[in-house]
């Protein structure tokens, strides 16, 4: 009963640090360039764990928790997923609530760990980072609501399960929505284009990647393995919405829940390579259009 979720957990975070490089590479391919390799991400994150970690005077503890409870928070989100589609590690009823806690528990250690700097650089983007999660959240919680509405269960484990292929087809419509609005919440949860873009370096235009200038060495090297799991996660949950993996044999989900998190990666790629970074005025309404998405499949699963 473990063994399998565990096996499926951990295959999951020994590929997750390849989806950033396949969906940059993706983009470079498609904008006639050159590109880093799809395996870039593992290389930087061996550098860094041989790195030595630098700290300003003025931040205190905060500053040095901050990216351990970032992995910790994804790691112990991804154990509330059934990511295979037959079970997970840890479940319980409203474990739904749990698992998008975990999730901005996270963003709020690293947002406490840019405004521990004292920089009003860091402070702007902590700002930038927090307007997004106010609408980013809500649209997690629709997504969810399609689900519980559409399968009749309150935990991860049963919405996302068996029930799910069962009434796949009745509930096709909904699922599709909330799907796209997975999609969507992905790019800005991992702040990918449209949302963020994480080769930029314009100061006007930076959320995430402004937090995390005065983090270096392993501590870099969590953060940006979090938020490659993060990306997984949410691969996961489309993917899990789209393919009932609950019907494939158990030696066989994990292995397309891989393909499907490959698919989610060359997704990004193609959304960053046609179209340009949103306004940040534009970002609330991006986001308010997952929400409507989802609303959609909520109103069709109740008429």
């Amino acid at each position: 009963m473990i063994l399998g979720p565990l096996l499926t957990l951990l295959l999951v975070l020994a590929v997750a640090p390849a989806l950033p490089g396949l969906a940059t590479r993706t983009r470079a391919l498609l904008t006639g360039r050159r590109g880093a390799p799809v395996l870039q991400l593992y290389r930087d994150l061996a550098r860094l764990l041989r790195k030595n970690v630098v700290y300003s005077r003025t931040t205190t503890a905060v500053f040095r928790i901050g990216p351990m409870v970032v992995v910790a928070t994804v790691v112990a989100a991804a154990t509330l997923l059934p990511l295979d589609g037959h079970a997970a590690l840890l479940s319980f009823r409203g474990d739904l609530v749990a698992f998008t806690g975990l999730l901005g528990l996270g963003r709020f250690a690293l947002v406490l760990a840019g405004l521990d700097t004292g920089s009003s650089f860091e402070g702007m983007g902590a700002s930038r980072e927090v307007t997004v999660s106010v609408f980013a959240e809500p649209a997690l919680f629709l997504c969810l609501t399609v689900l519980v509405l559409a399968t009749g269960e309150i935990s991860l484990a049963g919405m996302l399960g068996e029930r799910l292929a069962a009434v796949w087809f009745g509930a096709a419509p909904s699922l599709v929505l909330a799907a796209a609005a997975l999609f969507m919440l992905a790019l800005a949860e991992t702040s990918r284009v449209p949302v963020d873009d994480p080769a930029t370096h314009l100061e006007l235009t930076m959320i995430h990647e402004v937090i995390v200038l005065d983090h270096s060495g392993p501590e870099l090297g969590m953060i940006l393995f979090g938020n490659a799991v993060k990306l997984a996660l949410f691969g996961a949950l489309v993917t899990g919405v789209l393919l009932p993996l609950g019907l494939l044999p158990v030696w066989l989900a994990p292995l397309v829940l891989v393909a499907g998190l490959g698919v989610v990666a060359i997704g990004v790629g193609i959304v960053e390579s046609s179209m340009a970074r949103l306004r940040m005025n534009r970002v609330p309404q991006f986001l308010v259009a997952a929400s409507a998405l989802a609303v959609f499949g909520v109103i069709l699963l109740l008429r």
